[in-house]
Formats: structure tokens, sequence, C-alpha cells
């Protein structure tokens, strides 16, 4: 039973000290994307659905 203790109180102190290397590594900019905003224009956007009029007064005629 005493292991269970120790192996509880081991791997809390494990994860208070990855918490703490996330905290720093947040503050210190690890985490920045400074590649992606300079490429975004070269991806290619989305298609736009507009809606249709069928009403439009312009018709195509069928030869």
């Amino acid at each position: 039973m005493s292991v269970i203790y120790l192996l509880i109180s081991v791997s809390i102190f494990v994860a208070i000290g990855f918490f703490i290397a996330f905290i720093i590594a947040v503050k210190s900019g690890q985490y920045d994307d400074d590649y992606t905003p300079s490429v975004r224009m070269l991806f290619d956007d989305e298609t736009k659905i507009t809606p249709q009029n069928n009403n439009s007064p312009i018709e195509e005629k069928q030869v």
C-alpha cells in the first residue's frame, strides 16, 4: 500500500514539472508561429457559394 502512495506522489511531482516546463515554453515564445502567416496567401481560398437568383431579368437563350 505504501508503494501506491509513493507512486502517486512521484507522479504528481512529475506532472507539476511538466506543467512548469510548458508554462516556461509558452512564455518564451516557443509556440509562436512565424512561418504560417507568411505563406497563408499562397494557399487557395475556399470557394464561396453564392445563392443563384432564378428571377434575374437576363436569361441565356439556347440556340
